[in-house]
């Protein structure tokens, strides 16, 4: 009898410490979590959750040795540090991250940058359940029960309230009154002129770079004239010399594309692939990535090319 009080006990605390170690790791990485659902609009719940299954809440080799707490494996497009661990075949390469901050960085740019998970970002941003579920069907792990083992753990250390009240909207009123610069020789004592600006929308950031994305109806010259910009400057942004209609989704940057883009190399993994639509996705300019890419200008893109996205 006492044998086996003795095991119960034993397993009690054995739970009472793996809580431990998992309120401790929310309570680490939650700001970090929280930081990426503003740049890229991965739920903070399932950036921690995915963070807790995956690294064992940072206790696993591939997170304490390599700072890689999703078990992000190499592909092609890694040219960073390696190790190599047994996962669903035997010493399989997997990313080595400087720190835990870069690898939850990588995390939401892996999801944001790669076709398979386009979906996921159509879904609600505080629908966790969806997300699961659509990690799970977009191949993100093998283990069929990965979608409720995520919930579970969303659910048990109430992670979803991270996803509340962080939606990044620019913070002005119904509209923000900008002073135009007038030339001193063109001022008078009673001269004030203002562009109304109406901000009020989610805004996001794809390489550093603001951005939306459309919603149904709108085409470039609305949202434009919502943002108070000229349809030509926005054009220009987005590659493009002409307004058209914009499908539900689409991203729109709101400022100049950067001329190199957040990762080294993109691998082509859908049929249909384009490099403005790279271009788009990444947040580089059209014009920089044809120069990258020479080679693949008039050529149809397929599942396995490699695209270059910086020098």
């Amino acid at each position: 009898m006492k044998k086996v009080v003795s095991i119960v006990v034993a397993v009690l605390f054995s739970f009472v410490a793996i809580a431990d170690d998992y309120q401790k790791y929310v309570e680490k990485y939650a700001d970090i979590a929280v930081k990426e659902m503003k740049r890229t609009g991965v739920p903070a719940s399932i950036t921690l959750a995915q963070g807790l299954l995956e690294s064992r809440a940072g206790l696993s080799p591939l997170a304490a040795d390599g700072n890689n707490h999703f078990g992000i494996k190499c592909h092609n497009d890694w040219d960073g540090k390696k190790m190599y661990h047994d996962d669903d075949a035997n010493n399989e390469c997997f990313r080595v991250y400087k720190s835990a901050e870069e690898s939850f960085k990588n995390h939401s740019d892996f999801l944001r940058g790669r076709d398979r998970y386009k979906s996921l970002f159509e879904l609600p941003q505080d629908d966790y359940k969806a997300w699961a579920h659509g990690l799970k069907e977009a191949g993100y792990a093998t283990d069929p029960r990965y979608a409720h083992k995520l919930i579970k753990l969303i659910e048990d250390y109430e992670l979803y309230e991270y996803d509340k009240d962080v939606k990044v909207t620019l913070k002005t009123p119904r509209q923000e009154e900008t002073p135009v610069l007038i030339p001193q020789q063109e001022r008078s004592s009673n001269y004030k002129e203002t562009i109304a600006l109406s901000l009020r929308r989610e805004l996001y950031s794809q390489n550093g770079v603001p951005c939306i994305y459309a919603l149904e109806g709108e085409s470039y010259s609305s949202i434009a004239a919502s943002q108070g910009l000229f349809l030509r400057e926005l054009l220009r942004y987005n590659d493009l010399k002409e307004d058209m209609p914009l499908e539900k989704g689409t991203i729109v940057y709101l400022a100049r594309k950067k001329q190199e883009g957040p990762v080294g190399q993109y691998v082509v993994d859908t049929e249909g692939e384009t490099l403005y639509r790279i271009a788009q996705r990444f947040g580089i300019r059209y014009a920089t990535l044809q120069q990258l890419n020479v080679l693949l200008l008039g050529k149809t893109l397929e599942p396995g090319d490699t695209v270059r996205l910086r020098k």
